[in-house]
This record gives C-alpha cells, sequence and structure tokens, in this order.
C-alpha cells in the first residue's frame, strides 16, 4: 500500500478516526477530573564539599569520590531518616494514621516502619545535573503536609549527616583518652627508670662530664708524651754520667766541679813550680801536694755526686713517666665508663623520649578528635525550603487531554485500518489493477448526487474522461 492508498483509506475510515479519538479524549479528561489531586513540594539542599574541613583545615578526600552524591542520596531515602522525619512531624502519635495502620497491617509489625516505607515511596530525590544541588521532593494530596515533610527530610538529613560525622569521632575520643592514660603511665615509668638511673650513677649531666674528662685524658696524654721525651733524655744523661762522667755535659755544666776544676789546675800548677823549686820532701811541697789530693778528691766526689744527681733525675722522670701513664690507663677506664653510662642512659633518654613523643602525638590527635567530635558544622546547607504548592502537580488535565488526543487520533488510524482490512473496497486505480491482474485504460470521474429541494436526487453525471 502506497501513500495515496493510505490516504483515501484514510479519507474513507475519518469517522472511525473520530469517533474514537473523540471518544478517548473524552474518557481521559473524565479520568483526569475524577483522580484525586496530587501535590510536590521540593527542598533543595547544598552540598559544600571543598575538599577543605573549616575546622581542622584538613583535606576531606572522602567527599571527592565519585560516588559521593549517590551516598548523599542514599542516606537521604534510608530508612533512618524516614524514621526521623516520622518523629519529628508526630506522624505515628496521629489517630488516624494508627486507624490507617491497624486497617492495613492488622496491628503486625509498627506503625513508625510502615510509615517510614509509604515516606519512602512518595519521596523522590534527585541531583542536579553538574551540580552540587540535591532536590528533594515528597508527593501527597495535602499541600501544607507535603512540604513539611520535605523541610523535614531536608532538616534530618543534615542532622543526620552530622550525627555520621561526629559519632565516630566520639568513639574515636573515647579510645584516644584510653590511650592516653596507658601512654601516661608509660612516660612516668621510662621517666622514673632515668631517674633512678641517675641517682645510682650520681650523673647530674653526663654530657659535660664526659667533656671534662675527655678533656682530662687529652691533657694526661700530652703530659705523658712530653714525660717520655724527657725520661729518655734524662736516661741518656744518666747513661753517660754514669759511664764517662767527665764528659757529661751534666757533670762539665755544674757550677761547683767547674769551681774545683779551676781550683785544682791552679793547686797542680802551683805544685808543679813547687816541685822545680823544691825538694819532694820538702814540707811546703808536701803541703801543696796534699792539698792537690784533697781538691782532686772533693772534684772526685763532687762528680760522683753530679752523676748520682743526673740518675736520681732519669729515676724521678721514669717514676713521673710511671705515674702519668697510670692516671692515663685509670683516666681511660674513667671516659669508657662513662661512655657505657651514657650509652646505658641514652637508652633510658630515648625511651623517655619515644614515650613522650607517642604521648604528644596522642594528645594532639585526641585533642583535634575532640574538637571535631563536638562540632555541629555540617557541609550540608538548605538552599530554598520547601514551600507548599499552589496547584496540584497531577492530574494534568490539559496535558493529559493533549496526549489523549494524540493517542486517539493513532488508535482511531489502526482501527480504520483494521476496518479496512475486514472490508476491503476499490478505492483507486491501483486498487482496480492489483486486485484484477489487468491493466487500467482509463478512469470516469463524476460528482456525486446532491440532494434537491423536492428530495430527488440527481443523476449521476460523468464530468471528466481520462484514458491511462
Amino acid at each position: 500500500m502506497n501513500l495515496n492508498q493510505l490516504l483515501l483509506v484514510l479519507r474513507a475510515r475519518y469517522k472511525i478516526i473520530l469517533i474514537t479519538m473523540a471518544l478517548t479524549t473524552v474518557t481521559t479528561l473524565v479520568v483526569s477530573l475524577m483522580l484525586p489531586k496530587s501535590y510536590k513540594a521540593t527542598a533543595s539542599v547544598l552540598l559544600n564539599y571543598r575538599g577543605i574541613d573549616p575546622l581542622t583545615g584538613m583535606n576531606m578526600p572522602g567527599q571527592l569520590l565519585p560516588g559521593y552524591m549517590a551516598t548523599q542520596i542514599d542516606i537521604i531515602t534510608s530508612k533512618n531518616v524516614s524514621l526521623r522525619v516520622i518523629d519529628q512531624l508526630k506522624l505515628a502519635q496521629s489517630p488516624a494514621v494508627i486507624q490507617q495502620f491497624n486497617e492495613a497491617q492488622n496491628g503486625k509489625g509498627s506503625v513508625r516502619d510502615w510509615l517510614a516505607d509509604l515516606l519512602v515511596k512518595k519521596l523522590d530525590v534527585l541531583p542536579a545535573r553538574e551540580s552540587s544541588v540535591v532536590e528533594i521532593t515528597f508527593k501527597g494530596s495535602d499541600p501544607q503536609f507535603v512540604a513539611a515533610v520535605a523541610n523535614a527530610y531536608a532538616d534530618e538529613y543534615q542532622k543526620l549527616s552530622i550525627q555520621l560525622k561526629v559519632d565516630p569521632l566520639k568513639k574515636a575520643s573515647a579510645y584516644f583518652n584510653d590511650q592516653l592514660k596507658g601512654l601516661r603511665d608509660s612516660v612516668e615509668v621510662a621517666q622514673g627508670r632515668l631517674s633512678k638511673y641517675q641517682q645510682d650513677n650520681g650523673i647530674v649531666s653526663v654530657d659535660n662530664r664526659l667533656d671534662v674528662e675527655s678533656n682530662r685524658l687529652n691533657d694526661l696524654s700530652a703530659q705523658l708524651v712530653t714525660a717520655q721525651v724527657m725520661s729518655t733524655e734524662a736516661a741518656s744523661r744518666e747513661r753517660l754520667a754514669t759511664g764517662q762522667a767527665g764528659e757529661s755535659p751534666d757533670v762539665s755544666n755544674n757550677s761547683l766541679v767547674q769551681n774545683l776544676r779551676a781550683q785544682l789546675a791552679l793547686s797542680e800548677a802551683k805544685l808543679a813550680e813547687l816541685g822545680q823549686r823544691l825538694d819532694h820532701n820538702h814540707p811546703q811541697y808536701q803541703a801543696s801536694k796534699a792539698e792537690v789530693e784533697r781538691m782532686r778528691a772533693d772534684l772526685n766526689a763532687q762528680v760522683k755526686s753530679t752523676s748520682n744527681s743526673v740518675g736520681n733525675t732519669a729515676s724521678i722522670m721514669r717514676q713521673r713517666e710511671g705515674e702519668i701513664r697510670a692516671a692515663l690507663q685509670a683516666q681511660k677506664a674513667k671516659v669508657l665508663e662513662l661512655n657505657r653510662t651514657r650509652d646505658e642512659m641514652n637508652v633510658l633518654l630515648k625511651d623517655v623520649e619515644n614515650a613522650q613523643r607517642a604521648f604528644d602525638a596522642t594528645a594532639q590527635r585526641f585533642s583535634q578528635t575532640r574538637i571535631e567530635g563536638q562540632s555541629e558544622q555540617s557541609d550540608i546547607a538548605l538552599l530554598n525550603p520547601a514551600t507548599a504548592p499552589a496547584e496540584p502537580s497531577s492530574p494534568k488535565v490539559v496535558l493529559n487531554t493533549m496526549l489523549s488526543v494524540v493517542l486517539g487520533i493513532a488508535l482511531g488510524v489502526a482501527l480504520g485500518m483494521v476496518a479496512e482490512m475486514l472490508d476491503r473496497r476499490l478505492r483507486s486505480e491501483s486498487d482496480l489493477s492489483e486486485a484484477l491482474g489487468i491493466p487500467v485504460f482509463g478512469t470516469i470521474a463524476w460528482n456525486a448526487p446532491k440532494p434537491t429541494p423536492f428530495g430527488l436526487k440527481k443523476l449521476f453525471l460523468p464530468r471528466r474522461l481520462r484514458l491511462n
């Protein structure tokens, strides 16, 4: 069937189409007018997730997740929020509601749960496209009631969001408070061990003591080096003074030895002069000789005494070296003991520092958590409160009527096509050609007879002859 045939069929069956459209429109209009009026009230809330907590200044990455908006919608439509709305509006205390519940549930279950399910069915939550605004819409037959319920949902959702954020923080605050007690005890125990160790070892300031003792150790080391040099030098002088006393610098440089040597030389010169003039048995010569021998004996005695003095000095140097060496060893042992004490004390200090650091970190986290748990700030704000609608949202009489006209036309066309299929008639040359299977050579067009004033009809007069 081509377009021309379709148009001929529709023209022939226009009565069916018009009747069907009229019936559909009238039925829709009557039903729309008979349906109870329904109202919608919408409250808009804004989710201010800027990513930073205004209280702590910390980032809140959880609110930037893709599923954050869907999670908020699930919270709004949750049974918890519905129960809060019921308690806020005191719906479960209404005698009419209780009567409806008894009729519907025969007293089984809870009125609050039954009302919560009914409210959720009439609740519609939609997020705005590419926006942080969420629209909470509630439908009902009373405009004041739907506005109150929509605002109650927005209010309870805001309160619940604060509670969902605050309750975990309160639990965490209690946990941190318990931990603080144990950490405080750990700090006191560690500090007590450190104080007892200091008292037992007589430590006031281990660092200063170690510095003083280290300096003393360095001084003793320097003194030992000096003593070793002096001891070596004294030993060399002792060996020289013992073996070759006359060549020893200590003996030669002795003033008394030098005086005795000078006097001995004068006495020997005098003795030699007397030996040339007098006989060896002469009393004057014998006296001079006795004086020379005495002076020589004094010189030898003084040389020996000086040599002994050099040996004594060497012994003193060796003794001093030994004393310094012993003091150095004792100082080394003392410094090593101080190092061991400091190492043990450092371990105790580390224990105190670690316990104090853990206590400080927990105390800081406890303070922050406690402040956050006491905060009533929310990132959800009521943007537009719901107001009682002046016009019902449904039924929409005009829209339904217009849709019924379209639907009636479509249904009438369908019925017309069905009627044409049940009673097929020739409407055009193509229908005749298809029905007889022979070509059409020409058509005769005429006008239908018009009624006359006397009730007679005119004959069908041919008006035009067309050959194909």
